[in-house]
């Protein structure tokens, strides 16, 4: 698939953006795809955790850092180099990267974290996505569960996500144990073995539905 961006974006910190850009990066490896990763967040964790996962031979390769007023420019670049790029963008609507990602992105993904605070920063995620939309036709977006929890408040959250204006993506993460362990060993759940054989098949129920949205053009 080529040249497409995927842009994951968050108002704030602790939403997953990271995670769920390196995870996707598992699945896409795991099928052989061609891809890069480009990391517009000041905090370079995905460059970081990508450097390990590199060096293993996950099949996931360096993240490039892309930051500047050429931000956008590189970002296409890549995707036209390269294929479908992964944007791992900062955790503020109103930097100048994340602000560049979306008037280049193909689709958006905006991870969304169960509880009430995480709800009221994606109302304002959600209204800039809509803005640029007016603009963008063709721009799709998600909100995706993430870090989901089997909690009644948790369920209930997630089902209030469907009264957002943004739908909701047709796949979700849980909480668990297997994302974070997966940093720590330079990689994915895909490393993990058959013990994180159901964070694998999240993943790679996340990576189908995306891939599908990218090959269906918006009308």
């Amino acid at each position: 698939m080529a040249g497409r961006i995927v842009a994951v974006v968050s108002q704030k910190g602790g939403a997953g953006k990271t995670t769920v850009v390196m995870q996707m990066a598992g699945g896409l490896a795991e099928q052989g795809r061609s891809f890069s990763i480009a990391d517009l967040d000041p905090q370079e964790s995905a460059l970081r955790w990508s450097e390990l996962a590199a060096a293993a031979g996950t099949g996931i390769p360096v993240a490039e850092g892309v930051d500047g007023k050429d931000a956008g420019d590189r970002l296409r670049a890549m995707a036209g180099g390269r294929g479908l790029v992964l944007a791992d963008c900062p955790p503020s609507i109103e930097h100048p990267n994340t602000l560049a990602a979306l008037e280049v992105a193909d689709l958006v993904l905006v991870p969304v974290v169960p509880s009430p605070t995480d709800l009221w920063s994606t109302r304002a995620v959600e209204k800039l996505i809509l803005q640029v939309q007016a603009r963008r036709k063709s721009l799709k977006a998600f909100l995706l569960p993430n870090r989901v929890l089997r909690t009644r408040l948790a369920g209930e959250i997630v089902d209030f996500l469907h009264e957002f204006s943004l739908p909701v993506a047709g796949a979700a993460l849980a909480q668990r144990n297997a994302f974070a362990e997966s940093a720590l060993v330079g990689g994915s759940v895909f490393q993990l073995g058959r013990a994180a054989d159901s964070a694998q098949e999240e993943v790679r129920g996340l990576v189908k539905a995306l891939l599908k949205e990218l090959e269906t053009k918006k009308k």
